[in-house]
This record gives structure tokens, sequence and C-alpha cells, in this order.
């Protein structure tokens, strides 16, 4: 049942702006048609500007599970080593679709909620010679961000290739794709692109290209870069595209240039900074360990001991607010909030008045009035009077 009052604050998929809902309910276009294809081209080079790339941007119908796994089907031959990254849920995928095609996959297993250390991955690309590492940009599932930049320097003197998951992060975290050496970066609509889901999105660098086109590569189809891109540079995609979300994601992609790219990271880091702060006044530690990168698209608090997160979850539907809890090893350990997306101070306010209500409601310990949201309000620089 949807209430009068839903919030969608979870860390994906997000709530979609009016401007972007309109733009998806105009009329259906001709994917092979002029109108379409200069859409498509605009939503490209706006893409490019975000992912920070001058390389061909290729967009599926898809979620970004899909787009994992196209990733590693371009470029992995059969019984070919991977090494995969794992810090929490998204890394575990990536190593499971790894296997599932068949490849030979190491991992470098990292305590959740910890980075990943640069210096581990160039430990074990001097030992053994891998086809890719293989990592997440954002793990949603703890709130911590990847070095990209030094992680990238030690791949790019090797023959492996760096392949990256930023579906939660790109649009809301700062990505700059040939600067840093990620090779294949796939991401999708449907977080801080501020979509619905169904877009997925490629990029793919030169080095990674020369391994795409091999022809000793894994069976492929619809999943195949080669044809995707041949079919691009005459500004189409391969197959039927979700032509009116492209047309919602092409409003969206305006939306981010309006503001500007700096300045919506800027935003995404203010907001997550100040729903910590609030949050941590309530109780609520954070979950990633002290040092690490936190997110700017999603906060992730651990729970008070003896308390269910799954609990608290439930009490915040009750007002209307919609969030996450873990389905993994941390299940009613954690909640995640969103933080991504089309997002002001007064949505991490109205977060934190729910969270007030929602433990005094299950009969936590109480906290001083107005806590929270003056611990907010001292990193968003607003008074929180309202």
């Amino acid at each position: 049942m949807i209430r009068n009052t839903y919030r969608l604050r979870l860390p994906g998929p997000t709530a979609v702006p009016e401007r972007v809902r309109q733009a998806i309910a105009r009329p259906v276009l001709s994917h092979r048609g002029p109108e379409f294809t200069g859409l498509y081209d605009r939503v490209i080079e706006m893409l490019q500007f975000i992912l920070g790339t001058r390389h061909p941007v290729l967009l599926f119908a898809s979620s970004g599970t899909g787009m994992m796994e196209a990733s590693l089907v371009n470029i992995l031959a059969p019984g070919e080593r991977v090494l995969v990254c794992v810090n929490g849920q998204f890394g575990e995928r990536y190593a499971q679709i790894a296997q599932a095609l068949g490849a030979v996959v190491d991992t470098i297993d990292v305590p959740w909620g910890r980075p990943i250390d640069p210096a581990d991955v160039e430990r074990r690309l001097d030992a053994v010679d891998y086809r890719a590492v293989v990592l997440v940009h954002n793990e949603s599932s703890t709130g911590v961000v990847a070095d990209l930049e030094a992680i990238g320097g030690v791949v790019r003197q090797k023959p492996a290739l760096l392949v990256v998951d930023s579906v939660s992060g790109l649009g809301g975290i700062t990505m700059r794709q040939d600067h840093w050496g990620v090779d294949i970066l796939v991401s999708a609509s449907q977080k801080a692109l501020m979509c619905p889901p169904g877009i997925g999105i490629a990029s793919v660098s030169r080095k990674a290209w020369e391994v795409v086109r091999r022809e000793d590569r894994l069976p492929r189809y619809y999943w195949d870069f080669r044809k995707a891109v041949t079919d691009a540079d005459k500004s189409e995609p391969a197959f039927t595209p979700p032509v009116s979300l492209i047309a919602g994601l092409y409003e969206a992609l305006k939306m981010i240039s309006d503001e500007g790219i700096a300045q919506v990271v800027a935003r995404h880091d203010k907001l997550s900074s100040a729903l910590r702060a609030g949050c941590n006044a309530l109780g609520f530690a954070t979950f990633a360990e002290e040092g690490a990168a936190l997110s700017g698209t999603v906060v992730v608090l651990k729970m008070p001991e003896r308390f269910d997160g799954n609990a608290l979850i439930r009490q915040l539907y009750q007002h209307g607010t919609v969030v996450a809890g873990a389905r993994n090893k941390l299940s009613g350990k954690v909640i995640r909030i969103g933080t991504m997306g089309s997002l002001n101070e007064g949505d991490i306010l109205t977060d934190l008045e729910h969270l007030s209500q929602s433990i005094e409601e299950l009969g936590w310990p109480k906290r001083e009035p107005g806590l929270a949201l003056a611990a907010a309000a001292s990193k968003i620089g607003t008074a929180h009077g309202r």
C-alpha cells in the first residue's frame, strides 16, 4: 500500500523529480528517428562530462547488476583470472558474477567498513597476472568510498584492466575516469542520476577496447560492447532502448548541468555529513571505520546494541519515510539512508524528525529535544527551527 505521505529515502532507487517525470511522460519517440538520435547524442555528451571521459559511453536497457555482468563478459576468456576487491555486498556480487562466468576468481577480502588498500592491490598484481582488477567505487552496503585515484595509479602500470561499479556513486561523487585510469566504468540510472531503474551505462577505455575486441572472449550477444559502439557511432543504440527513460535522463542531466557537477557533489557531501551528524547525536554510530572515505550518497548507521534495525525501518514507515536495512550479514544491525539525487536541507531535517519520533515510539532511551537537528544544522549552516 502506498501512503499519501511516501518519502522514498532509500540508497536507490531514489525519488524522481517532477521535471524528470514529466519528460518521461511525453509521447514515445522512434528510437531510429532524428528526434531521438539528437537527444541520444546530447545524453552521451553530458554523461562523458560527468564520467570524466572522452571515451565512448554505451547505454543499455538494464539494471546495475546487468552492467556488472556486461563489464566482465566483454573482457574475459574462459578460465582467465580476475582479482575482485570485496569490502561489502556489491564486491561480493561482482565476485559471484565472475565465478558464474567461469573466471578463476581471487579476492582481496577486506572487513566491511574498511577501505581497500592500494598497496594490497599492488602486491597481488606483482605476484599474479590478472585480466582485471574489479571493485566497487561507492560500496552502498557500508558507506565507504574507494580511492580510485591511488588504485588506478597501480593498475595502469600493469596489463590488467581496472573495472569499476559506480552504480551508487556516479552523479553524486566525483568521477574522473580517464585521469584515474578506470578502464571500464559501469553505472545505472536510478540513484544519483535521479531516474527510474532501467538504463545501464558503460564507458570503456582505449586499453580495455584492445581486450574487448578480441575474438577469444566469452560468448556475448546483447551485452556485446562491439555491437553497441558500432551503433553508438551512428547515434543509435544497438537494440531497442528504454526511449522514455532516456528522455527523462536527458532532463536529469540538464538539472545536474544547470547546478554544476562540482556543486552537485558538494551538496551531496554537505547533506550526507549533516545527516550523519544528526544521527550520531541520536546515538547511531557511523558504520564505516574511522578514517575511511565516507560516501556522499548513502549514510550507513550502526544500530545501538540490543536494538533491531528492521523494527526501526517498520516504525519509520509509519511516518511515510522509507529507508533501507541490509539483505546480508548486517541484517538488523544497520540502517541505510540515501543522500543522493534531488535532495535538500529540508529532507535531512525531516529524516531526523522522523527518526527521533520513531525511536521514542519504540521506547529507546530519550535524547535531548532538538539535539539531532542542531547537529545537522551545524553542518549545513542553517537555523533548525521549522
